[in-house]
């Protein structure tokens, strides 16, 4: 059986990958049209159409209903053969392998489960043709959550219902995403947080200053179940399918201290989650679209710009009233109307937005600078060219995702990552404290640069940085 190559997407779990390695799709040629102006037909040009998709379920016949809305009442009948196919269940694997991955409840690995593919994959088709396949319970785990004392909730499914939710946002996702709005940018494919980002930067150049600043609280823990339901059977009629939906969201959550059913949201780092998490706000993005609304979102984060405050407060409220009835929530001390024309700005996608200017947030920053003491700290001891051969892939990658932020976001970091290298050298030769002062001539900037360490401001440089901060 032929492995099908990984499809464009810009990220896993529920929130992805949110600082980048995303897909690089460049519309900074693009041209700006309101979105209440956009029709379905012309949402979607940033990616050659359809290129994504499964080609073992999405044939050509399919495509072209898709495109003109030709299936009979606007519903989709018969998917649940299109997911048990083993095709499809092959391709599935070789995604959630290619993204890794821990074992889940059954502690077994995707390398276990590679050494009895075929029957593993076989016994798979089998159940979910028979309607026999039971989702296992998700290992919640909990993982630190930048700037806060509080950790953030993820989920980890066995690697078999990774497979099966694959399997069937494969066949599930086309049939939303020919709808979706322009301005959506979050888990779709060929898009990103770099198409967002520039998305907000054209609405702020524009005029579009007055920024809606919105937070959903709890949003993936709290999308209602029934209603998130009735959205998907809009357009898909296949009973199978819908309670094969139904089984992943009830399925068990254990902890280490007990088990439970969840009675809403989506668990974060589920497959299928992002796709469904898309689904829930899509009616708010074709009313904020309908309305002339500048939006920007990216999974639950999303600005809205305006160009007045009146127009800012006015799409505030209305984001209000439509989270209330949604069953949902905005977290009342981070949902705001900022000018970003004045000092204090906005957050979005780990960068701050500013008077003109933008810059990494500070919890992206420290996040980063964890990171680096984690390698840096003064006690270890391998080589120093040993510990810049580990920062350099950190130091580049989170470049590489701020790069487009103010030059003198970069040479404060370099001194920084400089100081915690010659903190260590200082401790070597038995001395206490960092590594500032004299230090700076025994081991110079030049002595590091000839040791491989990646330097901010030689990469800035080198790409020809804005000078303004």
């Amino acid at each position: 059986m032929s492995v099908v190559a990984m499809k464009l997407r810009n990220g896993s779990g529920a929130k992805g990958t949110q600082e980048g390695r995303d897909v690089k799709i460049d519309i900074r040629q693009a041209t700006l049209f309101p979105l209440s102006q956009m029709t379905n037909t012309n949402r979607n040009t940033y990616a050659p159409p359809w290129e994504w998709v499964e080609a073992s379920v999405w044939t050509p016949r399919m495509l072209a209903a898709l495109e003109t809305n030709g299936v009979r009442g606007g519903k989709w009948h018969s998917l649940i053969d299109k997911v048990y196919a083993l095709q499809n269940l092959y391709a599935a694997w070789a995604e959630v392998k290619a993204n890794k991955g821990a074992a889940g409840v059954d502690h077994q690995t995707i390398e276990h489960y590679e050494r009895d593919l075929d029957a593993n994959l076989n016994k798979l088709a089998a159940q979910l043709c028979d309607g026999n396949y039971v989702p296992q319970a998700v290992r919640r785990v909990w993982i630190p959550k930048p700037g806060s004392r509080e950790g953030r909730p993820l989920g980890i499914p066995t690697v078999r219902d990774r497979v099966v939710q694959t399997a069937l946002r494969n066949v599930m996702e086309p049939i939303f995403e020919v709808g979706f709005a322009a301005h959506s940018y979050g888990f779709r494919p060929g898009r990103g947080c770099r198409d967002a980002l520039r998305r907000v930067e054209q609405l702020l150049d524009t005029g579009h200053t007055f920024v809606v600043d919105a937070d959903l609280k709890s949003y993936f823990d709290t999308i209602p179940h029934a209603t998130l339901r009735e959205r998907v059977s809009m357009k898909i009629a296949d009973g199978r399918v819908l309670a094969l939906l139904d089984a992943f969201l009830k399925q068990d959550v254990m902890s280490t201290i007990d088990t439970t059913t969840p009675e809403a949201g989506t668990p974060q780092g589920a497959v299928i989650s992002p796709l469904l998490s898309n689904i829930y706000l899509d009616p708010l993005d074709q009313m904020m679209a309908a309305r002339g609304r500048e939006m920007v979102r990216y999974a639950d984060d999303f600005v809205i710009l305006c160009r007045s405050q009146d127009e800012a407060e006015q799409a505030m409220q209305e984001v209000q009233d439509w989270t209330a009835k949604a069953g949902l929530k905005l977290h009342p001390e981070k949902t705001r109307v900022v000018d970003a024309t004045q000092k204090g700005g906005f957050d979005f996608l780990g960068y701050h937005f500013e008077r003109g200017c933008k810059w990494p947030r500070k919890k992206s920053e420290q996040k980063m600078k964890d990171r680096v003491r984690a390698i840096t700290k003064r006690t270890n001891g391998q080589s120093l060219r040993a510990i810049i051969k580990q920062l350099k892939p950190i130091l580049k990658g989170w470049y590489e995702y701020f790069k487009h932020s103010n030059r003198g976001t970069w040479r404060p970091l370099d001194q920084w990552v400089r100081q915690r290298l010659r903190s260590i050298l200082r401790r070597r030769c038995h001395r206490k404290g960092r590594g500032r002062g004299a230090d700076c001539q025994r081991w110079p900037n030049a002595y590091f640069e000839a040791q491989g360490l990646f330097s901010f401001v030689t990469a800035a440089a080198s790409k020809g940085q804005p000078s303004k901060r």
